[in-house]
């Protein structure tokens, strides 16, 4: 009989959070990382923007991710991105600054990053400008 299903938090194992001192809470979401709930983060097109403009590489800080929408709608994305696992934030003096999670989810979810990245915001009718291999 084939062994029951494992719950869906495969990536407990083999992430190594020795080098972030993130808050409390980021880390005990990088210990927990689900597929829906990335895929949920990512399913709204604000939050999909800034996944990408932190795929730049570029130290960001909060206030400065998606200047033209209220604070109030900038904090409710970034709190959705960061309990899905997609990024994590230090603080640097008075600063927030945002990081995209991108080992502990390339360790997890082999690909999809990189997939998410290159697809533009289409209708679901459309296709990447990048197909996978």
């Amino acid at each position: 009989m084939p062994a029951a299903a494992e719950p869906t938090r495969p990536c407990a194992e083999g992430l190594d959070l020795a080098e972030d001192v993130d808050l409390a809470g980021d880390l005990d979401r990088a210990r927990d990382l689900d597929l829906a709930e990335v895929l949920a983060a990512l399913g709204h097109p604000v939050r999909l923007d800034i996944v990408r403009r932190l795929a730049s590489g570029e130290r960001t800080f909060c206030g400065e991710v998606v200047p033209d929408l209220p604070r109030s709608s900038v904090t409710h994305h970034l709190k959705t991105l960061r309990e899905s696992g997609l990024i994590s934030r230090r603080p640097q003096g008075r600063k927030l600054y945002l990081a995209l999670r991108r080992d502990d989810l390339e360790r997890c979810f082999p690909g999809l990053l990189e997939l998410v990245l290159a697809c533009r915001s289409r209708p679901l009718d459309s296709e990447c400008d990048e197909q996978p291999l």
